[in-house]
């Protein structure tokens, strides 16, 4: 059996996997690295060695784009204090305190301990997305949580890059050199960020062709990582910050079709990308034990203890941080709550982001000798992913549940019912107005029961909010009533809008009713 043909059933199991993990409601994550994990075991199953640019050039840019679309711009606003305390300070902590206890307990060195404390310094936006979906975390605390996994990268990839060129040349960690990489790394990669989403931007408001816009959206993280990286710049922060700019600025830039082509394509990719990249890192655990040295079996040992340190050093610095929030800003006599904190610091999971850093460590050093112990930080560090995706993947949802803090599927269906009320509300306010225009005057009778029927049809969405079917189409007056159905959903989805930035609906909310003002406003599309 061939590599390729390895690849291509792991393709099918991972999908497989990823189905059923979504049917039964199960961490679809921690299920595909057992099943890579089973498959990598099986005696018949050749090695599959993955190239690094693989996982960072191919599978990570989609992945993290997706990731960051699926956070606004307005809840970061709202996060980014204590996302700052976490970024930089538990990262920067967690690398030191996993690279001192792998150089007490493990045979690497000072420096390339640094190098897997530095890996696993941040936690996985890949990872973190496709476990929270299926948790209904209050917003903010689901923002939080994604904001962290998000921008936490650029500081622990300048610490990563810091501990590859002091372990390969031998030089000594300079502060002040380490501060002015991460402002490179991290400020030029806001910049091309920024500047790929500028440019798309302008592209697409001048476009309305939906493969074209579909291959775009392809091609912007790509493009995003690639121009940033060539700039010797952080091709992970680019793609995140377009991410975010686009994802935010979506809904303006296309029409409705456009919308749900794009969607239901990035949707098809991202699953796949995800199935098969969590499969492949329980895949590629037993091939890294394969090739340990003889002072190197003790992996098994090693990697509980790294990953206990991770979970311990979170613990220690979020329940603190979080008091420290919670005294500035208390009102009132509320008293301080484990809650969040918990869920906070078990979210923490490691993924796709430290795999593809330990991928990339080089082979020699600037002598042309092996890099002492590569396989053994490529191995700890596949292990301690491993074991954070099964281990907290699967008690993550529990610990959810215990904290009583999950938003009750009642309050969210409230929420949208609410928001439904109000922006049907405000289109039939404007329909009152359209009576007496004189374009739909001329029209006739055509028209005057076009604006009834349409009449009829907000006032039934008014009064029955949670009906997912609303009149036939097939009574309706075609031309007329598109037109004017089209004008309505405009009203609608600017009154949307302004519910969100106005800070009174949530961005889930808003997405999903975005989603079927889309489909409803695709559905007028006159039939050939």
């Amino acid at each position: 059996m061939t590599g390729l043909t390895v690849v291509l059933l792991l393709v099918v199991l991972a999908t497989a996997v990823a189905s059923g993990a979504r049917r039964w409601s199960l961490p679809a994550p921690s299920l595909l690295v057992i099943a890579g994990l089973v498959v990598g075991l099986m005696p018949w199953v050749p090695e599959v060695r993955l190239p690094p640019q693989v996982i960072s050039v191919l599978v990570l840019p989609p992945l993290l784009y997706a990731s960051a679309g699926e956070i606004s711009v307005r809840d970061l606003r709202t996060v980014w204090r204590p996302v700052s305390g976490l970024v930089f300070g538990l990262v920067v902590v967690s690398a030191l305190a996993v690279g001192y206890i792998a150089a007490a307990i493990t045979p690497l060195t000072a420096a390339t301990a640094l190098i897997l404390g530095s890996a696993l310094a941040s936690t996985d936006p890949v990872a973190v997305t496709a476990l929270g979906r299926r948790l209904s975390l209050p917003p903010r605390v689901q923002a939080l949580v994604q904001a962290e996994s998000l921008f936490n990268d650029a500081t622990s990839l300048v610490l990563y890059k810091v501990a590859v060129v002091t372990a390969v040349t031998g030089s000594a960690i300079s502060v002040s050199g380490t501060a002015l990489q991460f402002l490179v790394l991290a400020g030029g990669g806001v910049l091309m960020g920024a500047a790929v989403a500028a440019v798309v931007t302008l592209i697409r408001r001048r476009t309305d062709d939906p493969m074209l816009e579909t291959v775009i959206a392809l091609v912007t993280p790509y493009a995003s990582y690639v121009i940033a990286e060539e700039s010797h710049t952080s091709g992970v922060t680019a793609v995140i910050v377009s991410g975010v700019v686009l994802g935010s600025s979506g809904h303006k830039l296309s029409n409705a079709s456009i919308r749900l082509q794009i969607h239901a394509v990035y949707d098809t990719v991202t699953f796949l990308l995800e199935s098969v990249v969590f499969a492949l890192i329980g895949l590629e655990l037993p091939w890294v034990v394969r090739h340990l040295a003889a002072d190197e079996r003790g992996w098994p040992l090693w990697v509980p203890v790294i990953a206990f340190t991770l979970l311990a050093i979170r613990l220690l610095w979020i329940f603190p941080l979080s008091a420290l929030i919670h005294h500035r800003h208390r009102i009132g006599d509320n008293p301080l709550s484990w809650r969040v904190p918990a869920v906070l610091s078990w979210a923490g999971t490691r993924g796709v982001m430290p795999l593809a850093a330990a991928l990339s460590i080089p082979l020699v050093t600037h002598t042309g000798a092996p890099l002492p112990h590569r396989a053994l930080i490529l191995t700890l560090t596949t292990g301690t992913v491993a074991l954070t995706l099964v281990f907290q993947g699967f008690t993550l949802a529990p610990v959810v549940r215990r904290s009583g803090i999950a938003v009750e599927p009642e309050h969210t269906a409230r929420e949208e019912a609410r928001t439904r009320r109000q922006i049907a509300r405000a289109a039939l306010a404007e329909l009152e107005q359209l009576g007496d225009v004189e374009e739909l005057a001329d029209l006739g009778a055509a028209a005057q029961a076009a604006l009834k029927q349409a009449r009829r049809h907000l006032e039934a969405r008014i009064h029955q909010v949670e009906d997912a079917h609303y009149s036939d189409p097939d009574a309706r007056p075609a031309d007329a009533y598109r037109e004017i159905r089209r004008t309505l959903i405009a009203i609608e989805a600017a009154e949307l809008q302004h519910l969100y930035e106005a800070n009174k609906i949530s961005n889930a909310t808003r997405r999903r009713i975005q989603h079927e003002l889309d489909l409803e406003e695709a559905s007028l599309r006159p039939r050939d």
